[in-house]
């Protein structure tokens, strides 16, 4: 192997050698040189390691110490052959060897003349081949050959003084040189080209066509050296730059030290280290933590990037990696405070008790994730505060209302301009723990436009299987929020999507009775208002009939919104009196309800005072909660048709084609005349015209009107019903009996509820003195229906004028399992 290793030296040949004719023997031994070209008059050393090139080498030394230096194509080939090797070369001439400790030689050749391979007669041991002498052309000086020696010699210089290593002696020997040849070889030898370009300049017979390559060759190096400074030199003056704002912080706090003084930004970075140090951080965030400080503590702590790392370094020690709350695992406690928070709700305090049950016999379990479903004012969210009281531990809440960008609850990524955590770990450091009890409130009214969608972003949130590794796109680190308490709050069940609602647990919140309404304004509702209306106890007792008619003629919800705010108006009208010198205390009865509030808001539905044809008592489920419907059916002469009225939804309609499409369908067993249809126009209305109304819970009622006003019998107006119609007769279940039942027990002279025999289960959430009131007949077809409702059975009717006998067992065993 051969190789340059050290700076190639030049000498100075006199004239006279100049222009001695050299002569050499026709064959001689190759040398092939890698990453290197050899000129005539170089004097470069050589490493040699290669067998080929060590038996070339000793065979040149054995005879006239002459060698053929001909450059590689390809310099990383340890084994070249006749056609990977330049033919065109240099002969020279050994003058020193040095054999090194490791096996390799090192020569110190010269080259003497440029020549040609003709024939390559022997591969091994050692290249030997034939060449020919390259004569150099003898060439006038002319003008052109003037202009590029100059020029190549200003560029040289220009090389030079932009960088460029070349020997110490080379410029004075260049300035020397006439001859255009002898002096593109000179350059070329020290100017450290690639080989192709090198090979090519030594190719080239014509002396000025090689001097107008080397200066191409000369400009281009130019360009590259003038990059290369400029770069430098951009280098240099930023490091100048930070070096001297180095110096100079070092110089300031060396002067504060001196005087006594500290900089609050050095002792900011010590305590953030240290607060670092005692977050007690998992490993993967405390190895970003370092990471990020020793970044913070190298920049320039005025750069808006070191106000964003301190931001992210303070939100990770601030949130609770590692604190956690014991929870008070006492089920008797739980239930005491479960119960002075709240009234009613058995099935959700028994789902609290049965969790804080799990946790005691099973130290470490994943929090379950509950979704609360019921009408406004029901209690949702301030149960979830009565959850953390009952288990120990912190409550935070979250409203959802309205949120459509998902980064409100995965976050935003640190590159953005005033980038921070999602909501959920906003709440996180909020409770300082990790297992809080956590409220998700109005999870139905998440919304979704094109910066994504909130809804899909809490599925890994409210997932038990992956949300104990939850990544904030702020933080972008794994967060636990296994052994948090998740409480989702939703007004209606349907506008939450599927895959959300698949990961919670449902329990539904029902709307409360008339009694349950009395009991938590007493226990509840007005202490806490006397007190924020600065009244002490004593000073304003409210009777039972009092709020009794506060709740049936001034509410009508299913919660107690709208009762706490009618008790605090009293409260605030028995206030002032007080405020204005009045004495002893005041006890408000029910007559003094109406001088206090005005006129009722609400006026309840009278009831029916006889039995009519086409009148049905219909019952009806609102957010509010249990509605009464008196429907009404007329039948006049015309040709025929069905005109429906009172705002009814398209499902409504349905019911209303449905029950007269039956109607027809049996109008001889009824005993309906046979061209009634066709002689006479029905009208259904549904009184309250200006609300709206829909669902298929009306349809029983509906074709008792229609059967009614067809056959002119009455219907009985103690009967309430509910239940969908088919076509066929048939009564399907519908939903919120419990509801509707209340209502039905409310209303004045009704006696007797007719439900669908489906609905039984639902029995059961009602209170057993409601049951007691009333007398409840389920029913399977529309003739049970009708042998409940009509006062006397229809003319060639069937059904029975009595109530099934087979539903008093029923309700018997629904009261012995309450």
């Amino acid at each position: 192997m051969s190789r340059a290793r050290n700076k190639r030296s030049v000498e100075k040949i006199d004239e006279a050698e100049e222009q001695e004719t050299l002569e050499f023997p026709e064959v001689l031994p190759l040398l092939p040189v890698r990453d290197l070209v050899v000129f005539p008059y170089m004097i470069v050393p050589l490493f040699v390691a290669r067998e080929v090139s060590l038996a070339a080498v000793q065979e040149s030394l054995s005879k006239d110490r002459l060698v053929f230096l001909s450059a590689q194509r390809d310099a990383g080939e340890e084994d070249p052959t006749s056609d990977t090797i330049y033919e065109v070369g240099t002969v020279g001439m050994i003058m020193r060897v040095r054999k090194l400790s490791d096996g390799r030689v090192r020569l110190l050749v010269q080259g003497l003349a440029k020549a040609k391979v003709v024939q390559y007669l022997r591969h091994k041991p050692s290249f030997r081949v034939r060449v020919v002498h390259v004569e150099e052309p003898q060439i006038e000086n002319s003008l052109e050959a003037e202009a590029l020696m100059r020029t190549a010699k200003e560029l040289l210089e220009k090389v030079a003084a932009t960088g460029k290593r070349l020997p110490a002696d080379v410029l004075m020997v260049v300035g020397g040189i006439h001859e255009p040849g002898r002096l593109a070889d000179l350059i070329a030898s020290n100017l450290g080209l690639k080989v192709g370009d090198a090979q090519s300049i030594l190719e080239t017979a014509e002396p000025v066509p090689r001097l107008k390559l080397l200066v191409d060759l000369l400009r281009k190096e130019k360009a590259v050296q003038q990059m290369q400074q400029k770069i430098q030199d951009q280098v240099k003056e930023e490091m100048t730059k930070s070096q001297r704002e180095y110096y100079l912080r070092e110089q300031l706090r060396q002067i504060q030290q001196e005087l006594g003084e500290t900089d609050d930004r050095a002792e900011d970075l010590r305590e953030l280290r240290g607060r670092v140090e005692k977050a007690e951080l998992p490993p993967e965030a405390d190895e970003e933590a370092v990471k990020q400080l020793r970044r913070l503590e190298q920049m320039n702590q005025d750069s808006a990037e070191a106000a964003v790392l301190r931001t992210y370094l303070e939100w990770l020690v601030e949130l609770p990696w590692s604190v956690k709350s014991e929870d008070l695992l006492d089920l008797e406690r739980a239930r005491r405070v479960l119960d002075e928070d709240h009234y009613g709700l058995t099935k959700v305090k028994e789902r609290i008790l049965e969790h804080l049950g799990v946790c005691k016999l099973k130290k470490a379990i994943r929090g379950p994730i509950l979704c609360f479903v019921g009408p406004p004012g029901v209690g949702k969210t301030s149960l979830g505060r009565s959850i953390a009281r009952a288990l120990g531990r912190s409550f935070v809440r979250q409203s959802l209302g309205g949120v459509r960008d998902e980064a409100e609850i995965r976050g935003h990524r640190r590159t953005y301009v005033g980038a921070m955590p999602g909501r959920i770990l906003q709440a996180m450091k909020q409770a300082k723990t990790h297992n809080p009890v956590f409220v998700l409130d109005e999870v139905d009214k998440l919304g979704q436009d094109f910066r994504g969608d909130p809804s899909s972003a809490l599925l890994e949130v409210l997932d038990p299987e992956q949300n104990n590794a939850f990544r904030d796109h702020y933080l972008n680190l794994p967060f636990d929020l296994s052994s948090t308490l998740f409480i989702a709050t939703a007004n209606m069940m349907e506008p939450i999507p599927e895959p959300l609602r698949d990961r919670m647990e449902i329990i539904e919140l029902t709307g409360y009775t008339e009694e349950e309404k009395l009991a938590i304004a007493r226990r509840h509702l007005v202490p806490k208002q006397l007190g924020e209306n600065g009244l002490k106890p004593g000073q304003l007792n409210f009777a039972p009939t009092a709020l009794r008619k506060v709740i049936r003629e001034y509410t009508r919800e299913a919660g107690v919104r709208s009762l706490e705010r009618e008790i605090a108006s009293l409260c605030r009208k028995v206030a002032r009196r007080f405020a204005e010198g009045k004495r002893g205390g005041v006890r408000l009865g029910e007559e003094s309800v109406g001088p206090l509030l005005g006129p009722p808001h609400f006026i309840a539905e009278p009831a029916l005072d006889r039995n009519e044809v086409g009148q049905a008592t219909g019952l009806a489920w609102t957010s509010a909660g249990g509605e009464v419907l008196h429907i009404e059916a007329q039948a006049m002469k015309g040709k025929g048709g069905l005109i429906l009225t009172g705002q009814l939804g398209d499902v409504m309609k349905e019911s209303a084609q449905a029950a007269l499409t039956y109607t027809r369908a049996r109008e001889k067993e009824l005993g309906i005349p046979e061209d009634f249809f066709a002689t006479h126009e029905l009208h259904v209305h549904v009184p309250a015209g200006a609300t709206p109304k829909d669902g298929p819970s009306a349809g029983v009622t509906m074709a008792c009107a229609l059967i009614s006003a067809a056959t002119g019998t009455p219907l009985r107006r103690s009967v309430a019903m509910t239940g969908e119609i088919t076509l066929r007769g048939r009564v399907l279940p519908v939903g919120g009996i419990k509801e509707k039942i209340l209502a039905a027990a409310r209303q004045g002279g009704v006696t007797t509820v007719v439900l669908p025999a489906d609905n039984e289960k639902d029995l059961a959430e009602v209170p057993a003195s409601v049951r007691a009131k009333l007398d409840l007949v389920p029913v399977r077809t529309v003739d049970e229906v009708l042998a409940a409702a009509l006062d006397r059975p229809a003319k060639a009717g069937r059904a029975d004028r009595r109530a099934p006998k087979r539903s008093r067992p029923v309700m018997a065993a629904v009261r012995a399992s309450s």
